[in-house]
């Protein structure tokens, strides 16, 4: 699951790294009012979940509050790579006197984590790593021992960094493995980290967390997704929408389409006792993405009608402006009403979540 900057940068902020002053907006106001508050030049970035924002076009410098208006509403009805620009980060802009790079990944070829650090940071990396490999410091980590701060300030010893920033950046390196263990990441990183005159400085942050954890991450799933009305929403890297009512009914669902070599787009929980109106918000909000190709709508009955679901899905399907297949996989409380609308409104639908998801794979592979 790939995680917004906005999103990996409160996280960073409360797992003890610092990052600029920033707020997200939705319009051209709300970055006018933004770029007020914080009363110098700001930076306007794109949030989107694509990497190279800045080469595109996606990143933008305003110096006052009317121009960061005018820039966002020029953002807002753009394309990132394809992505359409909904959010953007207003953010202080930085004085930045050098850059280094920092990064967790999980290797995989040797079932460890591995600390990459360079002085050298930016949006150029990846050019560093091909060309001077030997400014990149790399180091594994032990996934049965512990990883101490002093491991952390030996890295930023052999990094080469400034005597006087040698503890902070210990610091930092430190923290940042922390929260790449706490929230299951297969890649924490910051590029660049930037010194500024107070110190060291978070200016850009990417986390991405393992799908295969994401049991684990309830609290992560709720408090930071993007919310869409009453519903909690994760915009993923696939093409299956899931739609399920309540956390765990809608992760085992992503999990099933894993199973038969499916992946998820969305994560949408419309929680207990959805009513058809919910149920009609909700396939609305993942049939305008359009990244989507198939939509799995996955529902236990219990507090939640079989009935009312299927007349959100008949309400829907009958006025939708893009259409897509629909997948259902419908049962429980009501379920004999709930099947016969979807029957008599010429939908089809299964009773098993296996059948359910096996066919949405199915289709999605076939579009």
């Amino acid at each position: 699951m790939k995680i917004y900057e906005y999103q990996a940068k409160e996280i960073f902020k409360k797992n003890g790294i610092p990052v600029p002053i920033n707020q997200l907006t939705e319009n051209g106001q709300e970055a006018e009012r933004a770029a007020e508050k914080i009363d110098k030049s700001v930076v306007l970035k794109s949030q989107v979940l694509v990497g190279g924002r800045s080469k595109v076009g996606g990143i933008k410098f305003a110096d006052n509050p009317s121009d960061a208006h005018k820039i966002a509403d020029e953002l807002f009805q753009s394309e990132i790579k394809g992505e359409k620009v909904d959010k953007i980060l207003v953010e202080e802009k930085l004085d930045i006197e050098s850059e280094f790079f920092l990064s967790v990944i999980m290797d995989r070829s040797v079932r460890k984590p591995l600390i990459i650090a360079s002085t050298e940071g930016g949006v150029d990396i990846e050019e560093i790593a091909r060309e001077t490999p030997e400014k990149l410091i790399k180091y594994y980590v032990n996934p049965l021992e512990e990883f101490f701060p002093y491991q952390a300030r030996d890295i930023a010893i052999e990094m080469g960094v400034p005597n006087h920033l040698i503890s902070q950046t210990g610091i930092i390196i430190w923290n940042l493995f922390k929260l790449f263990q706490k929230y299951d990441a297969t890649i924490a990183e910051i590029n660049p980290l930037a010194i500024i005159p107070q110190g060291l400085i978070a200016a850009d942050a990417k986390l991405d967390i393992d799908d295969d954890a994401l049991f684990r991450q309830g609290e992560l799933i709720t408090n930071r997704s993007a919310k869409k009305d009453e519903f909690a929403y994760v915009e993923l890297d696939g093409d299956i929408a899931v739609i399920g009512n309540g956390a765990g009914l809608t992760l085992s669902g992503m999990d099933m389409l894993k199973l038969y070599g499916g992946k998820a787009a969305t994560f949408l929980d419309i929680g207990g006792g959805a009513s058809k109106e919910n149920i009609a918000r909700a396939l609305n909000i993942v049939i305008s993405n359009h990244k989507v190709k198939v939509v799995f709508l996955n529902v236990l009955g219990g507090i939640t009608r079989a009935d009312d679901v299927a007349n959100g899905v008949v309400n829907v399907l009958g006025s939708a402006e893009r259409k897509i297949p629909l997948v259902i996989r419908l049962t429980g409380t009501n379920e004999e009403e709930g099947q016969r609308i979807l029957n008599e409104s010429g939908i089809s639908f299964e009773i098993s979540m296996e059948k359910a998801a096996s066919k949405a794979v199915e289709l999605s592979s076939n579009l």
